[in-house]
């Protein structure tokens, strides 16, 4: 019995790993082709304001409400014993990959292409807008915002016009561009989830949670807040932080919780 069960983990792990795999092709084709999606959108129009309900899915602090909600649906979907796994691995895959996003963005110090367009536009220094807290990067993003509709005709630069809730959102997200935290985010906690909702025998969820993933990425790139590299990069490193999270819950769960069971089966005897 023992044997059969990882063996399945270890296929359901492969299959995982595949679609991990299939989230890298867009970022690496944009970046290998020489491709940005930004500016490609009218960030005013319907399109733009769907990628926002995307994106804000994984903006603080409404994507603590998306993993909760997720949770919640898990709940209903897995084993008792599989759900209690499935929250450690969660709990320790986002306290690892939140800790490296903080540590990363910094680190790198790539500036964002909206704050990079509008440098182009002379609205923005970006060696003194980043060298500034994020307090007071914010009123100059309000105020870049305000001349960029009226950039000069003889300009080669895209008019931009966005809408007020994007506006809003390029005011918020003033730090660094790499890697994705959103990205980060969705991919980490959409495959640990995955996993342990394939081993309940659950394949439409995780299906989903691809696609919630993939478009994630994308609205980040079309928005205006990433380049392909940092999508990828994030891609990258929170497929294997979901693998490793996976891994280690994995052998504690098969050492410590069959213990316990032993345990209790004796005290009942």
């Amino acid at each position: 019995m023992q044997g059969n069960i990882v063996t399945l983990s270890r296929r359901l792990l492969s299959a995982l790993t595949i679609g991990w795999l299939l989230l890298l092709l867009v970022p690496a084709g944009l970046l290998l082709s020489g491709t940005s999606l930004f500016p490609l959108i009218a960030l005013d129009s319907p399109l733009a304001e769907l990628l926002y309900w995307v994106t804000t899915s994984g903006t603080a602090p409404y994507g603590a409400l998306t993993a909760i909600v997720l949770l919640g649906v898990c709940f209903t979907m897995v084993p008792r014993r599989q759900f209690i796994a499935l929250v450690l691995a969660v709990g320790l895959s986002m306290l690892t990959t939140l800790g490296l996003n903080h540590f990363l963005k910094p680190f790198f110090g790539e500036p964002r292409p909206n704050a990079a367009l509008m440098a182009q536009q002379s609205l923005l220094q970006l060696e003194e807008f980043y060298q500034l807290p994020a307090a007071l990067r914010r009123p100059m993003v309000s105020q870049a915002l305000n001349q960029l509709t009226n950039v000069p005709s003889m300009t080669t630069a895209p008019e931009i016009k966005l809408s007020n809730k994007i506006a809003a959102h390029w005011q918020h997200e003033v730090g660094f561009s790499f890697p994705s935290g959103h990205t980060l985010f969705a991919v980490t906690l959409s495959m640990v989830l995955s996993y342990f909702l394939l081993l309940s025998g659950q394949y439409l969820l995780p299906l989903f949670l691809g696609l919630w993933s993939l478009t994630m990425g994308l609205s980040r790139m079309l928005l205006g807040m990433h380049w392909s590299q940092d999508v990828l990069a994030a891609t990258v490193i929170g497929g294997l932080m979901a693998l490793l999270c996976i891994a280690i819950i994995l052998q504690f769960q098969q050492k410590v919780l069959p213990t316990r069971a032993t345990v209790s089966n004796h005290d009942a005897r």
